[in-house]
């Protein structure tokens, strides 16, 4: 069972900045993608952003410039540092965490997801 926890969220004016942190944990063995997604009212969960574990990152059009991802792969954890946020970057951001963990009979693949943190750009 590995858990996602992520924080940070909150309001901000437009323009503002925002830090998302995530922190996965449990018996991980190896993690491969951890990524941002984020779903608006009334709209599919999108991706925001992806950092894979050999280093590739990849961006939505909509955040390129704008977001950046970083990753520890020590920690098991992912940030999103969030700039010149517009309203339309409302949105709840879940965390993703995809790889292997360990149980009693071996390996088992794990993709798992954080109750999401709530962000809102509004002057």
């Amino acid at each position: 069972q590995v858990q996602v926890d992520e924080s940070g969220g909150g309001l901000v004016q437009p323009g503002g900045s925002l830090r998302l942190s995530c922190v996965a944990s449990g018996s991980i063995v190896s993690m491969s993608t951890m990524a941002w997604y984020r779903q608006a009212p009334a709209k599919q969960r999108e991706l925001v952003a992806s950092y894979r574990s050999d280093g590739t990152t990849n961006y939505a059009d909509s955040v390129k410039g704008r977001f950046t991802i970083s990753r520890d792969n020590a920690k098991n954890s992912v940030s999103l540092q969030m700039s010149s946020l517009k309203p339309e970057d409302t949105a709840v951001y879940y965390c993703n965490a995809v790889g292997a963990g360990s149980t009693r009979s071996g390996y088992l693949a794990f993709d798992s997801w954080g109750q999401g943190t709530q962000v809102t750009v509004s002057s």
